[in-house]
């Protein structure tokens, strides 16, 4: 027999030891040692012929369930002890070489003191006593004796589930800790730490002293240490001592676990527990929301800025660059990241991670000052003007594929006086080359053709959004669905299966990689039209079900962020993140729904300047149809009311507006009065409507002439229209906007750098806003959000 061997000294052992070495082998031996009668003939050999019994002690033998439970019990588990040989200064050790299973085959005896039993310590008895109280005198006369003792809750279980009496090296009432391994920290009260300790080893517990990967609990009284910060980046549970005391009240419970996670959540360490917060650089709602949760989710407190009693101060590093005041050493300065990434976990985020640094870098501080200009009322203002801005066109130039990265500093201006939704072109088409995708390698870079064809401008602008859409479509996926169903997530699973299928679903297909191959292998003759009549059918099966269901997945988000405070840290972090421009994931996630409209535009266009002797003309029809099929079976349950009647009312006001401006799929986002400061659309100085839609901009001028009143659809009486239709422009068409920053003779200016897919160079388009509502700033987030959404790509 191997000779799986634990050493236990005859002396008692310290409370405070270390137990794992034995606790441990006793786990083995008692789940993988267990012999049975064939065993137990070769073991008869080798050990001294013994007497198997249980002891009911005082209360214990009145109880009947006791008596019932000791009918069905017939074995017991018994250890194979041998002495080890020592020297004569010291005294004799044992060792457990197995447990084995043997039969009880005396019935049971009742004793109310051991002088009654007479032969307790017999080594001729494998004795185990049934003690119903572990705080009376006989118990402690026991465990000096070095007794078996267990409690009745022990017999209970071992009668219902049919197994034998359990050998422990220690006193055992219940199981409610069985196979628990429990490390401690933060205690300084040593019997306090005693008294834990005893009730883990009376419930089966085990003690490591030194934290290991075989510890399932951190039992803390701080959240300060080592200890502490390696259960938090295992994801082991952290609990109050409260865990251990009540889980002992409930001891005579017998399918009781004290690892039972509604009943452990209750005692859960939170994870700003002894701290201090305050909060810096947000907007009124979200501090109050972020204090709210610092006290209901994770029971710290908070005070102002600048209280010297503040552990953390939570910085909003998009906003806050410099510091109001020399932070305490003590204080910790961290990015909003370390909060929501507490609140996920569910215990304290290690600080030096998510540490505020002070920005200092010059181009942060430098002003826009090119950008400081009034309203042009001399002829040496609007020379400035046209100079100024015909630079910012020169140096916005775009690229055919441009870069998926963020644009550098180098090219754009301060914070707040540009919103840019392009990219910094990392090669001039000047030179022939296209730039390579960061998202994934591109196959080569080709030079493009010298001269550069409308039809093949339009299908520069159709590949370049696919990519730009299979981006986000990547971020979804990658930043929330994979987190979200990964295995063995610090705190546990943040939301239900279901749930995640149903914010989900099927994300549908992509045509990307066959558009990067007709870019890269481009003539003119090459088909556009094939590639969607390619995937049509899959089209159809994919995109009318991730449509439909759009409502109820972003219902499901809504609803679970407002119920699981996890999960709205999980969206607050990764929406945070540059990939998602600071969009919500609802928002991500409706880009699917807005494609198809996009491409079938597009397609127009190309159909528009293909010659009629190329095959793809007929092929590009059919591949338009196919979409309009697609977007049909779609939309045929969605069309909206009111949505309709916001169009018509465009329609009507605007003498001229384009009858494709009516589309199921676009709705009407805001309306902007404004005044021309350029001579490109119009006259400088004429009064400007803009019409802002979720994928274009109606630019209508006020009409000089009025033509007659008449009635709409709905039967009501038109007022004659006011307005006169100069462009309707999709949103692609905006390679920058610009905010010109306020002086006293200029206010409310802002400018657009357009490129039109017929167009080689930039034009630039200014105006100045003449309403208070909306302001200025809103109006150009709400437009880069749009334009971003249109493009397939994280607003800058």
């Amino acid at each position: 027999m191997a000779d799986n061997s634990a050493l236990v000294s005859e002396t008692r052992r310290s409370l405070l030891a270390d137990s794992s070495v034995l606790d441990s082998k006793i786990i083995e031996t008692s789940k993988e040692n267990v012999f049975h009668a064939t065993v137990l003939d070769a073991e008869a050999e080798e050990m001294p012929q013994i007497e198997t019994r249980v002891v009911l002690v005082q209360e214990a033998g009145k109880r009947e369930e006791l008596l019932k439970a000791l009918e069905t019990i017939k074995i017991m588990e018994v250890p194979v002890i041998k002495i080890k040989e020592s020297s004569p200064d010291k005294s004799e050790e044992k060792l457990i070489k197995s447990i084995i299973h043997m039969e009880i085959k005396m019935p049971y005896i009742k004793t109310d003191t051991l002088e009654e039993l007479g032969d307790s310590d017999s080594p001729e008895f494998e004795t185990i006593f049934v003690v119903s109280d572990f705080q009376t005198p006989i118990f402690s006369n026991l465990c000096k004796a070095d007794c078996r003792v267990i409690g009745p809750p022990v017999m209970l279980h071992c009668a219902q589930k049919g197994e034998p009496l359990p050998f422990s090296c220690r006193p055992l009432y219940c199981a409610s800790m069985l196979n628990l391994v429990l490390c401690f920290t933060g205690f300084r009260k040593k019997d306090e730490l005693v008294k834990l300790v005893t009730l883990v080893h009376h419930m089966g517990g085990i003690i490591r002293r030194d934290f290991s990967s075989k510890v399932t609990h951190l039992v803390a009284n701080s959240t300060h240490g080592d200890k502490f910060r390696i259960a938090v980046s295992l994801g082991i549970p952290i609990v109050k001592a409260e865990w251990i005391y009540k889980a002992w009240e409930k001891r005579n419970e017998i399918d009781f676990c004290a690892a039972d996670d509604d009943f452990r959540n209750q005692f859960k360490v939170p994870p700003f527990q002894d701290c201090m917060l305050s909060f810096l650089g947000f907007s009124d709602d979200e501090k109050a929301n972020m204090e709210e949760m610092t006290e209901m989710q994770g029971g710290g407190h908070y005070l102002p800025v600048g209280d010297e009693r503040c552990t953390h101060l939570v910085v909003e590093e998009s906003t806050v660059k410099v510091l109001p005041f020399e932070p305490l050493k003590k204080l910790y300065v961290v990015k909003q990241e370390w909060f929501w990434g507490s609140i996920q976990m569910d215990a304290r985020a290690g600080e030096s991670m998510y540490l505020f640094e002070k920005s200092e870098s010059p181009d942060f501080k430098k002003s826009v000052s090119l950008l400081s200009l009034s309203t042009p009322n001399s002829n040496r203002k609007r020379r400035r003007l046209k100079e100024t801005l015909a630079q910012l066109t020169r140096e916005t130039d775009m690229s055919p594929f441009p870069p998926r990265k963020r644009p550098s500093a180098e090219h754009s201006l301060s914070i707040g006086s540009l919103l840019d939704i392009s990219n910094t072109p990392e090669s001039s088409t000047a030179n022939g080359e296209t730039p390579k995708s960061c998202a994934r390698p591109s196959k080569n870079s080709t030079p493009l053709p010298l001269k550069q064809s409308a039809r093949w401008q339009v299908a520069k602008e159709l590949y370049q959004t696919e990519s730009n859409y299979v981006d986000i479509l990547t971020t979804i996926i990658q930043l929330f669905q994979v987190p979200l169903e990964k295995e063995g997530q610090l705190g546990g699973p943040i939301l239900a299966q279901e749930e995640i299928k149903t914010i989900f679903g099927s994300i549908p297909d992509i045509l990307d990689e066959d558009l990067e191959d007709l870019m890269i292998n481009w003539t003119e003759s090459k088909s556009i039209g094939d590639i969607i009549l390619k995937y049509s059918k899959d089209l159809l099966k994919t995109y009318p079900p991730f449509v439909n269901f759009f409502e109820m997945s972003k219902e499901t988000i809504t609803r679970c962020e407002k119920q699981k405070p996890r999960f709205h840290a999980f969206l607050k972090i990764n929406q945070a993140k540059p990939e998602c421009g600071r969009q919500s994931l609802a928002e991500l996630l409706i880009r699917p729904v807005q494609r198809l409209p996009s491409v079938a535009l597009l397609l127009n266009d190309i159909k528009k300047h293909t010659a009629e002797e190329n095959p793809d003309k007929i092929t590009l029809e059919r591949a338009i149809e196919s979409l309009k099929e697609v977007m049909t079976h779609i939309n045929e349950d969605k069309r909206k009311t009111e949505a309709q009647r916001q169009f018509f009312d465009v329609v009507y006001e605007v003498d001229g507006c384009p009858a494709n401006l009516l589309s199921s799929h676009r709705s009407l986002v805001q309306r902007l009065e404004t005044v021309a400061l350029g001579d490109d659309l119009c006259d400088r100085g004429e009064q400007v409507t803009l019409f802002l839609f979720n994928d274009c901009l109606e630019i209508a001028r006020k009409r000089h002439k009025v033509i007659g009143a008449f009635k709409s659809p709905h039967g009501h009486t038109r007022p004659p229209a006011s307005l006169k239709h100069v462009v309707l422009m999709p949103l692609s068409q905006i390679k920058k906007v610009l905010d010109i920053r306020e002086t006293e003779d200029c206010q409310k200016a802002f400018a657009l750098v357009v490129r039109p897919p017929t167009e080689l160079n930039n034009k630039l388009l200014s105006f100045q806003m003449t309403t208070e509502d909306p302001c200025k700033e809103d109006w150009l987030k709400t437009l880069c959000r749009h334009v971003a959404n249109t493009i397939c790509k994280a607003d800058a």
